[in-house]
């Protein structure tokens, strides 16, 4: 559809590269050609747009075949218009000058034209053949004949129409029809799976007898060497017997050798032990006399130095003792003398105090002391008959 704009009372259009513009004003063609654009007024202009591109026109009609049969045909027709003069004569492709489109419906006209060309073509060659036929043969046969009659129709020069191709897409009979046509290739198809089933089945069968004389054949065969597998062990057992039986008593003669052997051997060793435990019992019998004989001496020797010893650490200890006890003694004589000439020029009262202050020592720890009333008396009164002296 052409692009048409307003600029004070003017109209401006502008087409597409793919659509012919036919301007006419006051019955004067203007304007003619593809992609135009130019400025024009509405009320004398007269614009038509034709387009000259490629287009696809689909369709699907019915026939009927030469056994009544009816088939669906599903075919495609690509045209052009390859005289936009002529077709813009034709058919009515005026545009609005305010919006652009169609006035009418150009191309449904053409493609009724087409269809209805297309379909009388395709019927007449379907109504001539049988639907196996149809079904084999038809697509090719209706395409060739459809796009001979649309090329031979003068209608469509004559509207500036040219037919580029011709395609038909599906021949198809009704599906009551069609499920029938099939239900004989798939009874052939399931009866060759049959055949196939069985003659795999057969052959299975037969492999499986085969391989069942070949199990036969190798048991027999397994039992004979299983025959002479037990002969032969009888055989290596007694063989076996009768060399164990010989080398037992090989064996025996050779324990009986052995232990004669080691007999001898043994009471050979026992004399020479019984005769070197003597000696040793001898000689340990000579040192231990030795020894104690030493030990006497040395034990008496050593007693002797610690009499000796412990004789002279006496006299020592006594000594000692008595000259610590003399020097102790003049210390105390010494120190009560000292004692005594110090308390000498004391008053009797701080004697007391000393007195009882060394008593206090000397006494065991006391917890309490309970003073009775009578006591608390008297010593209070004591004390107030020293106050008035």
């Amino acid at each position: 559809m052409a692009d048409i704009t307003r600029r004070l009372g003017l109209r401006h259009l502008r087409g597409a590269p793919t659509a012919h513009i036919r301007h006419h004003r006051s019955g004067r063609l203007v304007h003619d050609g593809p992609g135009l654009s130019f400025w024009f007024r509405s009320l004398t202009a007269a614009l038509s747009e034709v387009p000259v591109d490629d287009r696809e026109l689909a369709m699907t009609f019915h026939a009927r075949t030469a056994d009544f049969q009816d088939v669906a045909v599903q075919a495609t027709v690509t045209y052009r218009i390859s005289d936009p003069a002529v077709a813009a004569a034709r058919l009515d492709f005026s545009i609005d000058p305010d919006t652009g489109a169609w006035r009418g419906a150009p191309l449904e006209q053409l493609g009724t034209l087409l269809t209805e060309t297309a379909q009388q073509h395709a019927l007449d060659v379907l109504a001539r053949t049988p639907l196996s036929a149809a079904l084999v043969d038809g697509v090719t046969a209706v395409r060739e004949r459809v796009a001979a009659g649309l090329a031979a129709e003068p209608r469509l020069p004559a509207t500036g129409i040219e037919v580029v191709a011709v395609r038909v897409v599906a021949l198809r009979p009704e599906p009551e029809v069609e499920r029938a046509l099939r239900t004989p290739a798939r009874e052939q198809i399931q009866q060759e799976a049959d055949r196939a089933t069985y003659e795999r089945r057969a052959v299975a069968v037969e492999r499986e007898r085969t391989i069942a004389e070949n199990e036969l054949a190798s048991k027999i065969e397994l039992a004979r060497r299983e025959e002479g597998l037990v002969e032969q062990r009888g055989t290596n057992a007694r063989r076996e017997a009768e060399e164990s039986a010989a080398a037992d008593k090989v064996r025996a003669e050779a324990e009986a050798s052995r232990t004669v052997r080691l007999a001898e051997a043994e009471a050979a060793r026992s004399v020479r032990l019984a005769e070197a435990e003597a000696a040793r019992a001898v000689k340990l019998a000579e040192a231990e006399a030795d020894k104690q004989v030493r030990l006497a001496d040395s034990e008496a020797r050593r007693t002797e130095r610690l009499a000796e010893a412990e004789s002279a650490r006496t006299v020592r200890l006594a000594r000692a003792e008595a000259e610590a006890a003399r020097e102790v003694g003049e210390a105390r004589a010494q120190a009560q003398a000292a004692w005594l000439r110090v308390h000498a020029d004391v008053d009797v009262a701080t004697l007391h105090a000393l007195t009882g202050t060394r008593l206090a020592e000397n006494l065991p720890h006391i917890d309490s002391v309970t003073i009775s009333p009578d006591v608390l008396t008297g010593l209070l009164a004591k004390l107030g008959a020293g106050d008035r002296e």
